[in-house]
């Protein structure tokens, strides 16, 4: 399994970039940039390429609907260019509170724009001129000035077939995951209830696969803690799982809180619902099952590790997105090296 690290977009950046060159000589395999409703992920991606020399680097994700499907080619485009093809274009849907409340643009159609979306990221990065008319998108515009032609990318890619990476965790989304993209990011993984959640989805999109996309790279996400006194590290994912189940949407359009129920919590993800909603939100992360933190987690002594490592290769892992947890920098790293020895 290839070791990944995600950013925080909540602040520090210069700082966290400072040490990446450390987690690359411990073995880093590639770092994923996030944009929510915080600084752009892409300045910062380009500020890593000038900083590191192998690791790979990835926006995990940009949404969607925030950048032209054009702009989106181009953006990959450079960035590939500018870290010798080290670049891989995370994208997903976010979700309405983002979307229409912080871009003001519709939250619609996420399964037709996003198919279309990488047909035309593709269709740029081999130089075509660009002519598409689909149902969300087309170019060059019908109507308006008239004026509009059918243009190619000036510049001439590194590669024309940059890694694609969806973010999923609906059924419909991840199957269509499954078809077009060479890889998948679910959030909150849990490799036991991999199968039966998302099994159907990935075999009906497989079946659909252009075989020369290669196998589905699968990212799961996870906090990494390895020791025999760390099980306090569990408590400290309890609040994003309570943001997320909680507050991420609003009732009947949550799909963290969809998927946890999902996953076999269907009154633990009412309540952690009902009190986050009501403002009690640490009532709400009090609520979260231990056993979902423990599962969606790398955080234990050696042997414990070992065995998750086991069900996540068991579930289709290839890609391991770790958050490692330590006092210092230093034992940060020798987390990233443990880590990636064991997955070895």
């Amino acid at each position: 399994m290839r070791i990944g690290m995600a950013l925080s977009y909540a602040g520090g950046f210069k700082e966290t970039v400072a040490e990446l060159s450390d987690y690359e000589k411990a073995g880093l395999d590639i770092v994923f940039v996030a944009e929510a409703y915080s600084f752009d992920a892409v300045s910062q991606m380009g500020y890593i390429a000038a900083r590191t020399e192998r690791l790979q680097i990835a926006s995990g994700i940009l949404p969607i609907y925030s950048r032209t499907p054009t702009l989106l080619a181009m953006t990959a485009a450079g960035m590939d260019y500018v870290s010798d093809g080290r670049f891989t274009l995370g994208i997903g849907a976010s979700g309405p509170q983002v979307i229409e409340g912080f871009h003001g643009v519709p939250y619609t159609a996420p399964l037709g724009r996003t198919r279309e979306i990488v047909e035309i990221c593709r269709k740029v990065w081999r130089r075509e001129r660009l002519e598409h008319s689909g149902k969300h998108y087309s170019m060059p515009l019908p109507g308006g000035t008239g004026l509009g032609k059918p243009l190619k990318l000036i510049n001439r890619p590194v590669r024309e077939r940059i890694p694609v990476v969806i973010a999923a965790i609906g059924p419909k989304n991840v199957e269509l995951a499954a078809e077009i993209a060479e890889g998948w990011e679910p959030i909150f993984f849990m490799p036991e209830k991999a199968a039966d959640v998302w099994g159907r989805s990935l075999a009906s999109g497989g079946a659909r696969r252009d075989p020369a996309l290669g196998e589905l790279d699968v990212i799961a996400q996870a906090v990494l803690a390895i020791g025999d006194d760390v099980d306090g590290v569990l408590e400290l994912g309890r609040s994003m799982a309570a943001l997320y189940i909680g507050g991420m949407g609003a009732r009947g359009k949550n799909f963290y809180n969809d998927l946890a129920r999902r996953y076999g919590y269907e009154r633990e993800a009412e309540l952690i619902q009902d009190l986050y909603l009501s403002g009690r939100k640490k009532e709400a992360e009090a609520a979260v099952p231990r056993e979902l933190l423990e599962r969606m987690s790398l955080v234990g002594p050696e042997g414990h590790i070992r065995e998750r490592l086991a069900a996540m290769r068991e579930a289709g892992v290839t890609t391991l997105n770790v958050t490692p947890v330590a006092h210092t920098h230093a034992e940060r790293v020798r987390l990233i090296e443990k880590i990636k020895d064991l997955a070895a």
